[in-house]
């Protein structure tokens, strides 16, 4: 089916077009059509009413939603998920693991994979592993209980199952470079996560093949004038991608400021780290069978007041990063997608470009989402 956007500001990186118009066909983008240029036939016309195109954003660490979680380990609860994520403007999400015993982990793998089988959502391109992998003494609001050293036959098991695009962990630990390397050998990015490395193990582990950060400054070392730690590291290395949770409680808006005048954008990649909590109001949910409790937007461990993930939605991230990184909407949008896409090597995503995917999210100026798309079907509406 031929679809046409037409009368909308389409936002892609480096563009920004008001009055502009997309012809999608066969799930790609089939023509972006300036302001003023003959409209082609289509088999449906949505008129955007002058509200933001954008790229469908890609999260890559999203534990939950909506009373869910992907450590639920079930394909209902994936796709429970993947249909809320719509509703942020989600289009590509990596469905995020805990530090699990491994036949939790490996059921998880298995719920992904049937997901991917008959995927009605967003995509699922694999899973981001977060943990088990982590240190001991920094694990947050991760189990300590189950956290285990590197360990890469676990990792392989888990990856023929369903592919791992992302893999959290502590760099320092013994074992760490091989498993990085090996990682990377498979095909797998990996991050520094629930770390006490200084910024000399980061940057032996980034020699190994480290290539990013998981929620930047979350669970590492601190930046100091004597040790500048895994923060300073990953504010001063030219190369190492930046997870940034946008909810003005895991980064002040100072910090964000701080980020966004220090990193250029092409290093930085927005995430919501949502758990179960997202999407519900105050009460009471878990996180890896760890109890948590939701008060005004923030979900903390109930044993030690720990933050437990976020409650963040993808489209109210953006919105706190477009208030606070004083970026033009066309430089800020790569943060959503474009780099995440490079990041990941997830190809014709994150671009309003011809023969591109038709993965999109239609969003009005206050950035609340109006429509999602994913392969030019539209796949939620508020």
């Amino acid at each position: 089916m031929r679809t046409l956007i037409r009368n909308a500001r389409l936002v892609s990186p480096e563009v920004e077009t008001a009055g502009g118009a997309l012809l999608l066909d066969h799930g790609r983008i089939a023509a972006v059509l300036a302001p003023g240029a003959p409209l082609p036939a289509a088999d449906r016309t949505i008129d955007a009413g002058g509200r933001l195109v954008l790229p469908g954003f890609i999260d890559l660490h999203s534990h939950g939603a909506d009373g869910r979680d992907a450590s639920d380990a079930t394909p209902e609860a994936i796709r429970h998920i993947a249909r809320q994520k719509l509703a942020e403007g989600v289009t590509s999400w990596l469905p995020t693991t805990l530090t699990l015993p491994p036949d939790r982990l490996e059921a998880i793998a298995r719920a992904c994979a049937a997901y991917q089988a008959n995927a009605d959502a967003c995509r699922v391109p694999g899973l981001h592993l977060e943990g088990p992998f982590l240190h001991p003494e920094q694990t947050g609001a991760q189990n300590p209980a189950h956290v285990r050293p590197p360990d890469p036959a676990e990792l392989e098991r888990l990856h023929a199952l369903a592919p791992v695009r992302l893999l959290s962990l502590a760099p320092e630990l013994p074992g760490a470079l091989d498993l990085i390397a090996r990682a990377r050998a498979l095909g797998i990015v990996c991050s520094a996560a629930h770390t006490r490395a200084s910024a000399q193990d980061l940057f032996a582990a980034k020699t190994a093949g480290l290539a990013h950060l998981t929620h930047f400054g979350n669970a590492m070392t601190p930046l100091h004038h004597r040790e500048i730690g895994a923060v300073g590291a990953g504010l001063l290395d030219d190369d190492l991608k930046l997870e940034l949770i946008c909810d003005t409680h895991h980064l002040s808006p100072d910090m964000l400021r701080l980020i966004f005048k220090l990193v250029p954008v092409d290093r930085l990649l927005l995430v919501t780290d949502s758990m179960a909590g997202a999407w519900l109001g105050d009460g009471e949910c878990q996180l890896g069978g760890l109890d948590v409790e939701l008060r005004g937007g923030i979900a903390r461990l109930k044993s030690n007041g720990a933050l437990a993930g976020s409650t963040l939605r993808f489209h109210d991230g953006l919105r706190h990063a477009f208030a606070h990184a004083g970026l033009p909407l066309h430089q800020l949008v790569k943060a959503t997608s474009w780099n995440q896409a490079r990041a990941l090597g997830l190809k014709d995503l994150g671009k309003l470009e011809p023969g591109f995917h038709a993965d999109l999210v239609l969003l009005d100026d206050t950035f609340a989402v109006w429509k999602t798309f994913v392969a030019g079907e539209p796949r939620f509406e508020a």
